[in-house]
Parts: structure tokens; C-alpha cells; sequence
């Protein structure tokens, strides 16, 4: 085991490991859900309870400087802040996935980039066709478009450890493509009111950051700043906050130099993956996942066609999208499925890819107000919620089985 972990750290650049390593403990896919899991709960409890006006109080409370247009509330910050370090990291895996990952060897990825293709476009078409011509259904249909990698991965590492690896790179560069999509919507349909002046501004340091990385600057004390007036001017812009974390995570050199352990990507993603998952997901998850479940709630949830519309998409649309447009190509001969996993597992990696929660919780946020956006990210919990239940069973049931026939077999 320690051997393993030396060699692991070995690879990334890593310090080696000295007894327990709190910031391995974070990476674990497992631990980082039930971070969010936990914060999620708190959420639900706090506003569903007696303290709910408290709740709302801390999220609602107004912080920061009004000079730079940065007045927001906590629970604003944590959306546009917080969450930009989470894109940050995300944009450092799609590059390494794109660059040196599966993603960059084209037969490997056929598969991937059709199915996360499927399972974005089915679950749009579907919210779509449910929700036209309800209030804010002109931009609710991009809610269920999105997985979630961190909760995802962190069911499948949980409950299917019998699983080859090769469903954890489909499941992984899956959810890398579908969140390069869930970019680029968010990109597209959530910016007004552009400043192209700010927007200037923000491309000019984007060309800053990129030429530092090509002179191999390594000073945090340059990043750092760097990396805050991006985001001002980003934020300023008009265009989502998070996409200046996307656009530096992108722009971070994956190869590393000959003289060099790891790549500043590898190094940076090594320091900063813990924090997006014990703190920036979690706290994001407790300002968002704060929504009425109580009865009345529920009834108004399955009254409400957008809201019917996102469970739909995230659980159905996701479910047909991934699995279908895998199938179909599979068996044109456009991929071929990853070794040693069947049907039944593709079928349950395919439900896996309905749990939406982070960046769907998001873009209920920048889509709906009010009730209506209240609506949309309880039916997210609850189709997030309802698929990670159905994935667990099947996966269980994959293990029990698989456990059984290799009894039998001796």
C-alpha cells in the first residue's frame, strides 16, 4: 500500500507520503461526495427547519467591495467565487485528458465524446419538448444537461470496486466531455450585457497567464493576482465568473519539461483538488441545495413542467442519451465498448450520468429565480438522488452476481 502511494506520488510530482495524507484522503472521488452529500443534507435541514430565516440570512447577507461591482451575497460568491476554483480544476483535467489522456488517442475517445454527445443532447430535447412554453423554459432546458464527476465517480468508486477500470476512464472521460458542453453552454446562453471593454481586458491577461506559462514563471506571488484580475474582469464582462477558472485551467501547460517532476497542471490540480472538494463544492452545495421539501413543496415540484421537465432529462434523457447513442455505436462499428465491461454495466453507467447536482445546480440558478429556481434544484436533488439510488442497486447486484458465479465456477 505505501509502495503504491510512493509511486503514485512519484508520477504526479507529488510529495511522497509520511503516515496519512490528508490531501490524498480528499482526492478520493468517494470522500469528495460525501463532502457534498453532507453539505447538501445540512442545506435541506437548515431551510426546512425553524432556522430557516437564519439560513436565508447568511445567504442573502451582502459582502464586498461596491467600487468594483463586487457587492454580492454569500451565496453569490460562493457561485461566482467559489466555484470558479472548481472550474479552475476542471479545466486542468480536460486539458491533461485532451492532451495526454484518453481523449487525445481518437479511437479511445469515439466512444466517450458520442455517448457524453447523447446524453446532452436527449436530456435537452426532452426538457425542451416538456417544458415549452412554461416560464423560464427558454433557458431551463440546459439544467439536466450536465453530470456530475465528483459524486458520479464517487458511486461507481464506492459500490463497484469489482468494476474494471476501463468504466471508470469511460465513466471519467464522459463527464469530462459533458462538462466541456455544460461550459460552453453556460458560456453561451448566460451572458448579458457584455462589457467588451472588460471583456478586452480579461482576454489581455488570459495572454499574460499564457505567456508566463510559455516562460516557465513558476512564482505564485505573479498567479495569484493574475489569476483575481481575470476573474474581476470576467465577472465584469458580463460573461459567467466561473469561465475565467476555465479559461486559466485550459491555458496551464500539461507537459512537463525534462528538468521538471510534474507538469505546473499535475502540480496545480495535486494542491488545489482537496480544497475544491472538502470546500469549494460543499460550500457551494449548502448555499444552493438550500430549497423547501416539505410537502406543499413537493406537490408544487410535480406540478411544475420545468421542473418535471429537468427530473425527466437528468433521469430518462440522460439514461436513453448515453446508453442509446452507445449502443447505436457500438454496433455501427464507430467504437467499441471498454474491456470487460457488459451491457448491464454500460446500462448502470448510463444511469450514473443522471446524478447532475453541481454544475445543474448552477445553471437552475442562472436560469430560474425565485420559487422557480427553487423548484428546479429540489428536482435535481431529487433526480440526482433518485439515479445514484437506481446506479447503486444495479452495480451491487453486478458485484453480488459476479461474486456468485465466480463461487459456482470453482
Amino acid at each position: 500500500m505505501a509502495k503504491s502511494q510512493r509511486n503514485r506520488a512519484q508520477r504526479s510530482g507529488a510529495p511522497e507520503p509520511r503516515g496519512f495524507d490528508f490531501g490524498s484522503y480528499l482526492r478520493n472521488e468517494t470522500v469528495g461526495g460525501m463532502f457534498m452529500l453532507a453539505a447538501t443534507v445540512v442545506a435541506l435541514v437548515a431551510a426546512n427547519s425553524p432556522v430557516s430565516h437564519l439560513y436565508a440570512a447568511v445567504r442573502d447577507f451582502t459582502i464586498g467591495p461596491h467600487l468594483l461591482h463586487l457587492d454580492l451575497t454569500v451565496g453569490e460568491w460562493a457561485k461566482d467565487g467559489l466555484l470558479a476554483i472548481f472550474f479552475f480544476v476542471a479545466g486542468l483535467e480536460l486539458k491533461r485528458e485532451l492532451i495526454l489522456g484518453d481523449l487525445a488517442d481518437r479511437k479511445k475517445a469515439t466512444l466517450p465524446v458520442i455517448a457524453a454527445l447523447g446524453g446532452m443532447i436527449v436530456p435537452a430535447v426532452l426538457a425542451i419538448a416538456i417544458s415549452h412554453g412554461a416560464p423560464g423554459a427558454g433557458q431551463a432546458w440546459a439544467i439536466p444537461v450536465a453530470t456530475d464527476i465528483a459524486f458520479a465517480l464517487g458511486v461507481l468508486s464506492l459500490t463497484a470496486s469489482a468494476m474494471p477500470t476501463t468504466a471508470r476512464v469511460f465513466l471519467l472521460s464522459l463527464a469530462v466531455v459533458d462538462d466541456l458542453g455544460a461550459i460552453i453552454v453556460i458560456a453561451v446562453l448566460f451572458t448579458s450585457g457584455m462589457n467588451l471593454v472588460a471583456l478586452a481586458v480579461a482576454v489581455l491577461l488570459c495572454v499574460a497567464y499564457w505567456y508566463a506559462q510559455h516562460r516557465r514563471i513558476r512564482t505564485s506571488w505573479l498567479y495569484v493576482p493574475l489569476a483575481l484580475a481575470t476573474w474581476i474582469a470576467v465577472h465584469s464582462s458580463g460573461v459567467h465568473a466561473t469561465i475565467a477558472g476555465v479559461a486559466l485551467g485550459l491555458l496551464t501547460r500539461v507537459r512537463p519539461d525534462p528538468y521538471e517532476r510534474a507538469s505546473p497542471s499535475m502540480r496545480l490540480e495535486h494542491r488545489l483538488q482537496p480544497w475544491s472538494a472538502a470546500f469549494v463544492v460543499p460550500v457551494f452545495a449548502l448555499f444552493a441545495a438550500g430549497v423547501p421539501v416539505g410537502m406543499d413543496a413537493l406537490s408544487s415540484i410535480f406540478q411544475d413542467r420545468v421542473a418535471i421537465a429537468v427530473m425527466v432529462g437528468l433521469v430518462l434523457g440522460k439514461l436513453l442519451g448515453i446508453f442509446g447513442t452507445s449502443f447505436v455505436a457500438i454496433k455501427l462499428g464507430f467504437g467499441s465498448p471498454p474491456a470487460g465491461v457488459a451491457w448491464r454495466d454500460l446500462f448502470a453507467l448510463a444511469m450514473l450520468g443522471g446524478v447532475g447536482f453541481t454544475v445543474s445546480l448552477l445553471i437552475a440558478d442562472l436560469s430560474l429565480a425565485g420559487a422557480a429556481a427553487d423548484r428546479a434544484k429540489a428536482a435535481v436533488l431529487i433526480a440526482s438522488a433518485f439515479a445514484s439510488i437506481v446506479a447503486t442497486l444495479m452495480l451491487v447486484f453486478r458485484k453480488r452476481h459476479s461474486a456468485t458465479t465466480a463461487t459456482s465456477g470453482t
